[in-house]
């Protein structure tokens, strides 16, 4: 078993998928990852909505630009519902960020059972929506495909290159 660095570091953005089907029991295992992610409050205000029907998939892949998505057997449509999530003080919502720690632990189960996986943030959420008549209050926040790779993929030495600990990390204030 991969230690959770070389898990974390194996992960990248996949954007070439493979037709091979993916089990639904593995989607579920990879969904159990989010379901037990921490949240504010422990709110836990995501929805996940799973597209393996090709003829959904493609209608929500017209969402965004790139005809890749559609390659993918899976997508994970990671909603956020506004309506119970937590606020601060200062009325920041935190639904947003409580769906990154979900979907962030959706990536990694998922490369752990060997698929790709690619945040997609850059598609037509209100148009999402619609399409899928989601409720008022709940908004698509990220097309997450899932899938196993192509076996010519996307997969470059760049997703490797990191910024140093001393450009992302100070002690004791902020000292950059």
């Amino acid at each position: 078993m991969k230690s959770f660095l070389d898990l974390a570091k194996s992960r990248y953005s996949c954007r070439s998928y493979s037709e091979q089907v993916v089990p639904k029991d593995t989607i579920m295992n990879v969904l159990e990852a989010a379901r037990i992610a921490p949240s504010a409050t422990n709110a836990q205000p995501w929805r996940f909505v799973i597209l393996t029907q090709p003829e959904v998939r493609h209608e929500v892949a017209s969402c965004y630009s790139g005809e890749w998505l559609k390659s993918a057997p899976v997508i994970i449509v990671a909603c956020g519902n506004h309506s119970e999530s937590w606020r601060r003080a200062d009325g920041k919502d935190h639904c947003d960020i409580d769906l990154a720690i979900g979907i962030d632990h959706i990536t990694l189960a998922a490369a752990e059972h060997g698929l790709g996986t690619c945040w997609i943030c850059k598609f037509d959420a209100m148009r999402c929506a619609e399409m899928l008549k989601l409720p008022k209050g709940v908004a698509p926040i990220a097309l997450i495909p899932l899938g196993v790779p192509a076996e010519k993929n996307n997969y470059s030495e760049r997703h490797l290159v990191r910024k140093s600990m001393d450009e992302i990390v100070t002690w004791e204030g902020y000292n950059f």
